[in-house]
């Protein structure tokens, strides 16, 4: 289970979280939603401990990450899988390199087992053909289901999604929420995601939570979250009819 227990980030005095609070049990599959720099992408890299909380605390299966000294950080961080916006391929390795690079800084096994690690994971994605180009000669569909294998290939027990669907086409969209779906089905992942996009949010999220004003201000089921009296379908929904509203009466 990740626990998330008071937690606070500020940038510069900008107070961005707020005492956020949350259990995410095994299992589960929380979406995170709110406006653009509201502090989601923040509270997933506080999770990870890439950025570190003012205060709070990070408990991942009862161990605290905020605290956790290198060799304990190291070994807590194979738990978590994290795929960042666009995919955050290394423009210099070729699909190969960027699916093995996890495996070649924890230095956790040899060629022969990276090798066979590697070409699995392809193939988990679709993308085995692909195993020798560079990231400039795939689309950004192709980018995120190859980030997507680099996220599994210490097989996590936690993937953490960062608007895993952003700037892509419907259909390049639709594939990832698939692929999202099957390894939280056939591997009984525990997935963290962060969002702008209703329909993956109602695809994928066993609970919606808004975050706002450095607080997670409701969380709900996925049929609560998409009831008309909730403030998530007011997020959702209203928001988006009242700025189209306004905009097309001028």
């Amino acid at each position: 289970m990740i626990r998330i227990v008071d937690l606070h980030k500020s940038f510069e005095g900008n107070l961005v979280l707020d005492g956020v609070s949350i259990d995410i049990p095994d299992s589960d599959s929380l979406v995170i939603v709110g406006k653009s720099g509201i502090g989601k992408s923040v509270l997933l890299k506080c999770v990870t401990r890439l950025l570190v909380p003012d205060c709070g605390r990070v408990y991942i299966d009862d161990e605290d990450i905020t605290v956790a000294g290198r060799d304990d950080l190291l070994r807590i961080r194979r738990k978590i899988g994290l795929l960042l916006q666009e995919g955050a391929l290394f423009d210099s390795l070729d699909v190969y390199e960027n699916v093995a690079f996890p495996l070649w800084y924890h230095r956790l096994f040899t060629r022969g087992e990276i090798d066979r690690k590697v070409r699995h994971y392809l193939d988990i994605v679709e993308m085995p053909e692909f195993i020798h180009a560079f990231p400039d000669e795939l689309s950004g569909g192709m980018k995120r289901k190859v980030a997507l294998a680099r996220a599994m290939i210490l097989e996590p027990k936690y993937l953490l999604y960062d608007e895993p669907t952003t700037g892509l086409d419907p259909m390049s969209a639709g594939i990832v929420e698939s692929m999202m779906m099957k390894l939280k089905r056939e591997m009984n992942i525990t997935s963290l995601i962060v969002t702008h996009d209703p329909d993956l949010a109602h695809y994928i999220g066993e609970r919606i939570a808004l975050l706002d004003g450095g607080k997670l201000v409701a969380v709900e089921t996925r049929d609560g979250a998409f009831e008309e009296q909730s403030p998530i379908y007011e997020y959702f929904i209203h928001t988006r009819e009242r700025v189209h509203n306004n905009h097309g009466s001028h």
